[in-house]
């Protein structure tokens, strides 16, 4: 039985994660893991092991969040280099979270550490710090990337599909989407999704709660399944009902209000028209305006943007966020063209990651 020594502090790295596992399990053998991951995958996969720190620990957003988490992150670190020089592992998995996955990669490599670096979820340096990109590839074995384009920017990257095409079961078809164009608007079913950190909600949530006094049929708030004992922090929730499985409210849902992140692209390859919303703290909105070089923050509309082609749908950011621009935003709609684009992000992603990087996993030693 192989073990594996992980790095998963994004509840989407998690998900991702657990498509892996699934496969792994089904075509391979069972396994053990070690390091930082959400609590649920021991049970979900009857782990004896259990994590190092749970992956909601290390929840924050924004230059300013993530201070406070340094001192943890060091000692995390620490702790897991001695658990690669004391355990018998085969390989260590490192996906996205970037600020600590490379120094870990760093750490590893000073003591010395022999066992195999696989870095699933390659940092975005097509949008900021291409300076990483030696240092990523002088650090780890394996770039197992999720974007196409990332081959253009670093050497030894391989693609090995895109995780949503795994954890999305249902796409809308052609019924659907003629509902969706004939459907009255009191008739429609909203979803708003804030975002699923703290911060975001916070800022969203009563932006959100506003706007949904304009539709009169079923509204959806959809929420990480971490925040179900958690209500509290989404102020007043009457009028919505609540819902916590991303792909099924988008799949239901006629059209969705989403905060910048991976349910828009989710919304997309679903088929689900959406508006991206997204209220930062305004430091960190500075600081990215200083070494963020983008046209579009919405990974769908960054997928077209490297095609050159058209965007997918509108973004509205910091004060552009606000009931009156998004209720306007979404009666100009231009559904026919957001439905003429679809169909082209699945040929462009073209298959899931999970079965790719099992394999990966069965090889290294």
């Amino acid at each position: 039985m192989k073990t594996f020594l992980v790095c998963a502090l994004e509840p989407s790295a998690n998900l991702h994660l657990k498509e892996v596992l699934k496969v792994y399990k089904k075509e391979y053998k069972d396994f053990n893991l070690l390091g930082i991951y959400d609590e649920t995958i021991c049970k979900d996969f009857n782990l004896k092991s259990k994590p190092l720190y749970s992956s909601h620990e290390f929840s924050a957003m924004g230059f300013i969040e993530i201070l406070p988490l340094i001192f943890k992150a060091k000692k995390a670190i620490k702790q897991l280099v001695n658990l690669s020089l004391t355990q018998k592992i085969d390989s260590i998995l490192c996906i996205d979270s970037p600020a600590f996955n490379i120094p870990f990669a760093k750490a590893l490599k000073k003591a010395n550490s022999k066992i195999k670096r696989i870095y699933y979820i390659l940092p975005q340096v097509w949008a900021w710090k291409k300076g990483r990109i030696r240092i990523i590839e002088s650090h780890f074995d394996i770039l197992a990337s999720i974007l196409p384009f990332d081959e253009q920017f670093f050497s030894k990257s391989i693609y090995v599909g895109h995780p949503l095409l795994d954890e999305i079961k249902e796409f809308k078809n052609k019924e659907d989407i003629k509902n969706i164009l004939s459907k009255k608007d009191n008739e429609k079913t909203i979803a708003f999704l804030p975002g699923s950190r703290k911060s975001e909600i916070k800022r969203l949530m009563p932006i959100f709660k506003e706007l949904s006094k304009n539709f009169q049929g079923e509204k959806i708030l959809c929420i990480p399944s971490f925040h179900l004992n958690k209500l509290e922090i989404y102020g007043d929730i009457s009028g919505f009902k609540i819902q916590s499985n991303t792909p099924k409210v988008l799949k239901q849902s006629h059209f969705a209000f989403i905060c910048s992140g991976t349910a828009t692209l989710e919304a997309a390859l679903i088929g689900t028209p959406f508006i991206l919303a997204y209220k930062a703290k305004a430091i960190d909105i500075f600081i990215a305006k200083l070494f963020v070089k983008l046209k579009h923050i919405g990974l769908a509309n960054i997928f077209l943007d490297f095609a050159k082609k058209e965007e997918l749908n509108p973004e509205f950011l910091q004060d552009q966020v606000n009931v009156l621009n998004l209720y306007e935003a979404y009666n100009k709609y231009d559904y026919k063209a957001f439905f003429a684009k679809i169909d082209f992000l699945k040929e462009y992603l073209k298959f899931g990651s999970a079965k790719n990087l099992a394999k990966i996993l069965s090889q290294t030693q």
